[in-house]
C-alpha cells in the first residue's frame, strides 16, 4: 500500500529530498510522486491557492515542475490527479499524495526508486505567501466592517466578528501579492439577516473601513504561521495570527508570511457592479 506524502511547506521549507515513489503519464500529463516534498499543491476541491512551481534534480541532471497538485490513489489502485479526483481531499478509501507535474516527459534518471533533490520557486513562493496572508487579513477586516449590518446572527468569525465571509463567500483566488474574492449577495444572505441595501449605498464607507483596519493590523506587526496536525498532506492545518484583537485562527491549507509586518500595504477595492455579486480585489506590497 502507498503512504501519503510527507509535506514540509507548513513550515516554510522550499528544498527538500524524497524518494520517487511513482512516475505517470496520462490526460493531467507526467506527473511525478515523491515520498516527501517541500512544494505546496493547488487544492482539488477548493482551488485558492495556485500549486508551486519549481525543480526536480539528481546528480546534476534538473528537470522543471509546472505545477503540483493535489494526487491519490484507491485502495483497487485507481490513480487520480487534481480535477480528476472524484471524492473530497481526505476521503477514505484513498491514499493521498502530492503529484509534481512536469513541463514535458520524464528523463530516464528520473523513475521509482530515484533519490531526488526538489527545489521550490521562491520567488513565486514568497508572493504566494503574501497573497495568502493578505487574502485572510482582508476578509476579517471586511466581516469587521459589515458587522453593524447584520439584522440576525450569522456565526462568527475568526475573530468573534460577524461571520460575512463564511457566509457570502462563493471563490477565492490567490495570486502573487493578493487576491480576488466573490460574494454572493442573494436572496438567501438577506434571509439570513444582512442588510444588502445598506451595504450597497454605504460601499465607499466600507472599503475605507477596511483599509484603515488593514494599515492598522500591519503597523502592529503581528506575527503569523501555520501549525498542522500531522506531517501528511491530508492532516488538517491552520493559520494562527496574533493580531491586537485577538489571535485569529482559520483552517487553511496553503502557505504563509512569518509576519505581517513583511507588507508595507494591504488594500482592497470594492466592486458592486452587479448587486447580487461584491468582488473583493486585495493588493499587496512587499515590505522587503
Amino acid at each position: 500500500m502507498p503512504t501519503p506524502t510527507i509535506v514540509t511547506f507548513s513550515g516554510g521549507a522550499v528544498t527538500g529530498e524524497g524518494l520517487v515513489t511513482r512516475v505517470e503519464s496520462g490526460s493531467a500529463g507526467t506527473i511525478v510522486v515523491v515520498d516527501a516534498t517541500p512544494f505546496h499543491p493547488v487544492d482539488h476541491t477548493w482551488p485558492d491557492q495556485p500549486g508551486d512551481d519549481g525543480t526536480i534534480a539528481a546528480g546534476g541532471d534538473t528537470v522543471r515542475v509546472a505545477e503540483a497538485l493535489m494526487a491519490a490513489v484507491s485502495d483497487e489502485g485507481a490513480f487520480a490527479v487534481g480535477s480528476d479526483i472524484p471524492v473530497k481531499r481526505g476521503a477514505e478509501g484513498w491514499t493521498w499524495l502530492v503529484g509534481h507535474r512536469l513541463d514535458g516527459a520524464a528523463p530516464g534518471w528520473l523513475a521509482a526508486g530515484s533519490r531526488v533533490n526538489l527545489s521550490v520557486d521562491v520567488a513565486r513562493r514568497d508572493g504566494l505567501s503574501r497573497g495568502h496572508t493578505a487574502c485572510h487579513l482582508a476578509s476579517l477586516a471586511l466581516d469587521l466592517a459589515v458587522a453593524d449590518l447584520w439584522r440576525k446572527e450569522p456565526g462568527e468569525d475568526a475573530l468573534g466578528n460577524p461571520d460575512f465571509e463564511g457566509r457570502a463567500n462563493q471563490s477565492s483566488r490567490i495570486h502573487e501579492d493578493g487576491a480576488v474574492d466573490e460574494y454572493r449577495l442573494g436572496k438567501s444572505l438577506r434571509r439570513a439577516g444582512f442588510d444588502t441595501e445598506t451595504f450597497a449605498t454605504t460601499l465607499v464607507e466600507r472599503e475605507q473601513r477596511i483599509n484603515t483596519q488593514l494599515a492598522a493590523w500591519i503597523a502592529a506587526g503581528s506575527s503569523s504561521r501555520i501549525e498542522a496536525e500531522g506531517p501528511t498532506i491530508v492532516d488538517r492545518r491552520r493559520w494562527h495570527c496574533e493580531l491586537p484583537e485577538g489571535d485569529a485562527v482559520i483552517l487553511c491549507g496553503g502557505t504563509h508570511v512569518e509576519s505581517v509586518s513583511e507588507f508595507a500595504s494591504i488594500t482592497v477595492s470594492l466592486d458592486l457592479t452587479d448587486p447580487q455579486l461584491l468582488v473583493m480585489t486585495t493588493s499587496a506590497t512587499s515590505a522587503a
